[in-house]
């Protein structure tokens, strides 16, 4: 297997951030009683004028990341890897580099948001070392 490489997304990648972001999220519809917010997001907006990453393999885009730099922070919206390529690192892989993106731009702290009820999220997070700051409705 080579190894997976990242880039920032290009307009090309739009179809296929959009295919990940179903196969990633969509076990989630019937939990939360709605799409994720993932789901409905603008992904060709996000890509014209956002910090948007994908993490591809042998041409397949296996991964994705929104960032955001805000005044004192950096945000990580979002961050999908494809159900047929879990449990292979490339989480931590995106989650690595938007912890770089974050210390190259300054910012001395890191958001990541996400749903409660996604459970196994959580738990990912917590073993990468990230803590929760605070919850919201």
């Amino acid at each position: 297997m080579t190894e997976p490489r990242m880039r920032a997304a290009v307009p090309e990648d739009v179809r296929k951030i959009e295919a990940l972001i179903r196969d990633a999220y969509g076990k989630y519809v019937e939990r939360l009683g709605k799409p994720p917010a993932p789901m409905t997001a603008d992904y060709g907006h996000l890509v014209d004028v956002g910090d948007v990453w994908v993490l591809e393999l042998d041409g397949t885009v296996v991964g994705m990341m929104v960032l955001k730099s805000a005044m004192d922070h950096f945000e990580v919206g979002n961050v999908a890897v494809s159900t047929t390529h879990r449990r292979r690192g490339f989480g931590s892989r995106l989650l690595a580099h938007a912890e770089e993106q974050a210390r190259q731009r300054g910012l001395p702290e890191i958001r990541l948001f996400t749903n409660e009820l996604m459970h196994e999220n959580l738990v990912l997070y917590r073993k990468l070392g990230w803590m929760e700051y605070d919850r919201a409705e």
